[in-house]
């Protein structure tokens, strides 16, 4: 019988995938289940590599699935001789390594939620996800360990060089009892330390779903050597970067440490991945770096997520590997629900646009009265799910051939003397200008236009009144004379979400502070 990992087509995707067909794709059923059987376990045959973390000091560690398999059960067994029941959380706060997969699947198999934090948490940042999903043990390494409050019930793990001893004398198998309902995961979504975002919590099935971001948002089939640099403490390195693409039996690369554009290349390079997926700010550094044509890559699909890429940085994809990027769009909440089908020879990618809707999901573009909008109106987007529409409080459009566009957030539209304008596409246009490195656009108030745009660039050099007037003279002969940034200020650097993206919410919040 055919899997859908034999199909590469867009019409085939559209032909032969269906809920059936995704859980063939695992061993468990809708009973009986496990990410960690299904992602590790189900893969030892031989010496097959699972993972290849790529260090930022320079090293690599390289670790087999029939490695990862034997300590996860055993770390399945250090659990229950501490206490950790089914149920119980088991927090991980740290960077991709040997005890970061161990303590992950280790805790899914034991039957405990796994709950993975961002290792750039200070204190403030920890005990607010600490005091919320209040874990029985958290596992960390010794540098973070310090700033752990400590309090009853909670077992704090130093994962340091003794980490592997620890576990060298418990039993190399151990029997999940889990089913397919039972929660595996709690995932936070990125957001500042004063406002904890609410927890995501994830059963062990929600793995069967999330196929079909990797079949068509990813572009994953066998023989891939896939990477993805985003922290496994958030969905997309986690969920896409890691659990999938394992589900399927593939050698996945990660990164840890502090991202360096020309580390990640020479990673690319020297273990000849074929698919990567990033974060839209990991190829811009890529492209500000100017190192890329020095590694000799293998690379055939290329995908981002996140925030949308600007055409400088696409252009640069195109032209220095070959490879048109494809758009996946989705949120923690709702999954990912527009791609771009990388791979597929019959989908042509449209630069710009969020692509099509996978396989079964229905989107919509809608009025503020629930309508669907007419082809190039802009409007919310939603998502239908069981019986009713959700909003993903995105903007966006649908074109005549059934591609999406993104809007902008809701909260990025600039209306200007009664024009309303798109963020997203002036930080587009200003990304044009080869002395910008990076650009943020976010409505300010103003008493003559209500509001007008205001962005925020990192220049190469010294920003200067010449340079500002030149950006914006590009971006009015590029999108409208009115439509450009009339205030601009130049900036060292802009903040940035705990996974990466651009945080336009502190920028707005700065400019209020200082009104």
């Amino acid at each position: 019988m055919s899997c859908l990992t034999d199909f590469i087509r867009y019409d085939d995707a559209q032909q032969h995938c269906n809920t059936a067909a995704l859980w063939a794709l695992f061993d468990g059923d809708r009973a009986q289940f496990n990410i960690t059987h299904e992602c590790i376990d189900r893969h030892v045959d031989g010496d097959r590599v699972a993972v290849i973390v790529a260090h930022a000091e320079g090293h690599d560690e390289v670790l087999t699935y029939a490695r990862l398999a034997r300590d996860a059960a055993r770390f399945a067994h250090f659990l229950e001789a501490r206490g950790i029941a089914a149920g119980d959380r088991v927090a991980v706060m740290l960077e991709p390594s040997y005890a970061f997969y161990v303590s992950i699947f280790g805790a899914i198999k034991r039957g405990a939620i796994a709950v993975p934090l961002f290792t750039l948490f200070g204190p403030d940042g920890l005990r607010l996800r600490v005091a919320d999903c209040q874990p029985r043990m958290l596992v960390t390494n010794r540098a973070k360990a310090g700033i752990v409050e400590p309090h009853d019930g909670l077992k704090l793990v130093v994962a340091d060089e003794a980490f592997e001893a620890l576990l060298a004398d418990l039993p190399t198998h151990y029997t999940s009892q889990t089913r397919a309902d039972d929660l595996a995961m709690y995932q936070y979504t990125s957001g500042t330390t004063r406002e904890l975002p609410e927890a995501v919590h994830h059963t062990q099935r929600a793995i069967v779903t999330l196929m079909l971001a990797a079949l068509y948002g990813t572009g994953l089939r066998p023989g891939d050597r896939y990477f993805c640099p985003s922290s496994p403490a958030w969905g997309h390195g986690l969920w896409h970067g890691t659990l999938a693409p394992l589900a399927l039996g593939l050698t996945i690369g990660a990164y840890a440490g502090k991202f360096d554009a020309e580390r990640l290349l020479r990673a690319l390079s020297e273990h000849d991945f074929t698919n990567i997926a990033a974060a839209a700010t990991h190829y811009r550094m890529i492209r500000n770096a100017g190192v890329a044509s020095r590694y000799p890559l293998k690379l055939q699909k290329l995908s981002f997520t996140g925030e949308p890429l600007d055409s400088e940085t696409a252009e640069f994809l195109q032209q220095q590997f070959g490879i048109e990027p494809c758009s996946m769009y989705g949120t923690t909440e709702i999954g990912v629900v527009l791609v771009s089908y990388p791979g597929a020879p019959d989908f042509p990618v449209k630069r710009g646009s969020l692509g099509k809707p996978v396989p079964g999901v229905k989107v919509e573009v809608q009025d503020a009265s629930g309508q669907p909008c007419a082809p190039g109106v802009t409007g919310e987007m939603k998502v239908w799910r069981r019986d009713g529409w959700v909003p993903t409080r995105d903007l966006g459009r649908l074109d005549e051939d059934g591609y999406f566009w993104h809007g902008g957030r809701a909260d990025d539209v600039i209306i200007s003397a009664g024009w309303t304008m798109s963020a997203v596409e002036i930080e587009d246009s200003i990304m044009q200008h080869p002395q910008v490195l990076e650009a943020a656009v976010i409505a300010v108030p103003d008493a003559l236009r209500g509001q007008v745009a205001k962005a925020f660039v990192v220049a190469r050099g010294a920003g200067s009144a010449a340079l500002a007037e030149d950006i914006q003279t590009l971006v009015r002969n590029r999108l409208a004379q009115h439509e450009y940034p009339r205030q601009l200020v130049f900036v060292a650097d802009l903040p940035k979400t705990p996974a990466g993206k651009i945080n336009r919410k502190v920028l707005r919040e700065r400019e209020a502070a200082g009104a």
